[in-house]
């Protein structure tokens, strides 16, 4: 029989460092952090071989007084509270005392340290939990950590570290998130030596935002800014047309803490179910402040998991914050070319292509107008080579030339002299280059700007006059119906392609959702009753909704044993009441468990509602199309079907012009 014994202070030690320090990210976690905690403007993390052999964290804090450096390695010993009472209002983001004695615990540490107050600073070294030294050095004020062979004394645990490039990913990941919690904060990342992320510190976030994610994040954005009694959010939410496939840019901090929250996930989702497809999710960034007696951070070691005192409030708040963001903006995704193709085809490739066809066309005697035309495009090469010469010299004094080539110039007198007929005049000239010192100035000075017609398109802006406006509404040009299912208008220079079928479905669904709020709704009965067989969670969540659902129009009562009869139904749902959709609401209903009982009944007959809409290769009269484009004009929100399919695209003139080579 095993006795029971005391594990020593080592073993120990090694356990708790276990549940914090999981691999090198943990480190830069713990140790960034403290260093925002320290009140911190300026922060550089760099590491090497993933963090794995080499971490230096260096702030500009407060730095640790001389007398509290050996203490602050031990475990439990924190300047972030004082009792157990602190925990209801902690607002650092570390409060347990753990990280720096975890740390030391796994790996050969090294703390530069100096406050204000001191002349000199102390240096102290820590293996594997033991002190090594410590003195007086030289320093500025702030702290340097240097954390170096993690889990050099539990090689165990070094076995289940990923490949250096694994793990260093997953320090930018963090520092980049870190980042974009404390906007006000300069954040410096290197690894292996090279410059990887530098934050300014200059309180704008979209800065960071467009530095962490690109252009395309950054031209996508929606302010979101929101208050109520106990909650603030600010921050962005990315338009529909910038959706992926996962939940990584799904980016909230609570209290500047970096967390992950099933509430507020859900909320950010529920707010983008009527805007997006099913299994897209959206971008959000998102600070949300909220009073620390309304949270419970001391969940889990990481801290990386909190808990609300009121979840369902919370929840309601985050997706009204995010639902008034995007609601009565223009949301028409726009059909864009692709202008890669050209760009990106090898130049060898094309050489190859040249020579292959040449190879295979058959040998002939040129005809005297090919010989009389080659031997004047040769001239013509001649003559383009010495005005080039000229020209860039020439450019080269002036410090400005024409960015159209002399060849095309050539070029174009040449098909003159071949078909007879000028060529048609362009409608706009190009800007002129800089060259030479005159280009270096440009530079130095101000971006060059591109020219006015090659101005990619982009989705329409939020301030431009929308097509499903009132006023808008004359001005409708309906061309007719393609396939007898989408229906095609031109506005403003932009072609538009509805869907009759995703209209149609938005439509009765905002109308159905009225109806009942309003409490219109009227029922049918049904001869002979549907009969549904219930488990035992069905019947609990049955019992649990049954108030809303008599209040809306339904009679359902049970009908022996696990069978329960439905022998009416709201009169909307009357021609496509079914077993199987029934059956289908009801399993919906468990995943709502943070709305309303009303609020998720109100959403699922409505969703129902949409299956009675207008199908596709159906023809419609134009008259029945007028009628629904003025249906959509009345909706808050008419860009997207229930199910998050778009009902309009539109298509720009620029776009089409381009596709016909118009424009080149």
């Amino acid at each position: 029989m095993p006795h029971i014994t005391v594990l020593d202070q080592s073993t120990i030690d090694r356990i708790a460092a276990g549940e914090v320090i999981e691999r090198p990210a943990s480190v830069v976690k713990e140790l960034l952090e403290n260093a925002i905690d320290a009140k911190a403007t300026a922060v550089t993390v760099e590491i090497r071989d993933g963090g794995i052999s080499f971490i230096r964290v260096t702030d500009n804090g407060c730095g640790i007084p001389k007398d509290e450096v050996a203490l602050a390695f031990l475990r439990h010993s924190t300047s972030k509270i004082r009792s157990a009472e602190d925990l209801f209002v902690v607002a650092s983001l570390g409060f347990r005392g753990e990280a720096l004695s975890s740390i030391a615990a796994v790996s050969q540490v090294e703390l530069i340290t100096k406050t204000a107050e001191q002349i000199s600073g102390v240096r102290y070294v820590i293996e594997g939990g033991r002190e090594r030294s410590s003195e007086e050095i030289g320093a500025p004020d702030g702290t340097t950590f240097i954390v170096r062979n993690l889990f050099f004394n539990t090689p165990a645990r070094q076995k289940f570290l990923k490949t250096a490039q694994t793990e260093g990913a997953h320090v930018a990941a963090l520092v980049e998130k870190i980042a974009m919690s404390h906007p006000d904060i300069s954040i410096r990342f290197i690894q292996n030596n090279q410059n990887k992320l530098h934050t300014s510190g200059n309180h704008n976030l979209k800065d960071i935002i467009y530095t962490v994610f690109g252009r395309e994040i950054a031209s996508n954005l929606l302010p979101v800014e929101y208050e109520q009694e106990i909650l603030q959010i600010r921050g962005f939410a990315g338009k529909p047309v910038i959706a992926r496939s996962n939940r990584n840019f799904e980016n909230y901090y609570i209290n500047g803490r970096y967390v992950k929250s099933t509430v507020i996930a859900r909320a950010i989702e529920e707010a983008y179910r009527p805007f997006m497809m099913q299994h897209k999710y959206p971008f959000v960034l998102l600070h949300i402040r909220l009073e620390p007696e309304y949270l419970d951070v001391n969940v889990h070691p990481t801290k990386m998991e909190l808990r609300f005192r009121n979840e369902e409030q919370i929840y309601q708040m985050v997706c009204r914050a995010l639902s008034d963001a995007l609601a009565h903006k223009e949301l028409i995704p726009q059909v864009e070319m692709d202008h890669a193709d050209a760009r990106e085809k090898p130049a060898a490739a094309d050489a190859s292509q040249k020579k292959a066809k040449a190879e295979k066309l058959p040998e002939s005697r040129p005809e005297p107008f090919e010989v009389k035309r080659r031997e004047s495009l040769e001239r013509g090469k001649s003559f383009a080579d010495g005005l080039q010469g000229e020209r860039n010299e020439n450019a080269a004094r002036a410090g400005e030339y024409d960015s159209r080539s002399v060849y095309q110039i050539v070029a174009e007198k040449q098909a003159e002299y071949d078909t007879g007929e000028p060529l048609p005049a362009r409608q706009e000239s190009r800007p002129r280059k800089a060259s030479g010192p005159a280009q270096m100035a440009q530079t130095a000075e101000e971006p060059v700007k591109k020219p006015a017609d090659a101005a990619p398109p982009k989705q329409l802006d939020l301030f431009e006059e929308k097509l499903l406006e009132p006023q808008s509404r004359l001005r409708h040009k309906l061309i007719g119906q393609l396939f007898d299912t989408y229906w095609l208008v031109e506005f403003n220079d932009h072609l538009y392609i509805i869907d009759q079928h995703a209209a149609h479905e938005k439509v009765l669904y905002e109308r159905t959702m009225k109806t009942l709020k309003n409490r219109e709704y009227t029922s049918q009965m049904v001869d002979p009753p549907i009969i549904l067989t219930l488990g035992s969670e069905e019947q609990v969540l049955l019992g649990k909704y049954m108030k809303y659902f008599s209040e809306i129009g339904f009679e359902i009562e049970p009908f022996g044993g696990k069978e329960y009869a439905v022998r009416a139904v709201p009169d909307n749902l009357f021609s496509i009441a079914r077993k199987d959709l029934l059956m289908e609401m009801l399993d919906d209903l468990s995943d709502d468990i943070l709305k309303s009982g009303a609020e998720s009944i109100y959403d699922r007959v409505a969703t129902m509602s949409c299956k009675a809409a207008v199908k596709g290769n159906h023809r419609l009269s134009p008259g029945e199309a007028d009628h629904l484009i003025d249906e959509l004009l009345t909706l808050d929100n008419p860009y997207a079907c229930p199910h998050g399919r778009p009902t309009i695209i539109s298509m720009s003139k620029y776009e089409l012009e381009k596709k016909f080579k118009r424009i080149v």
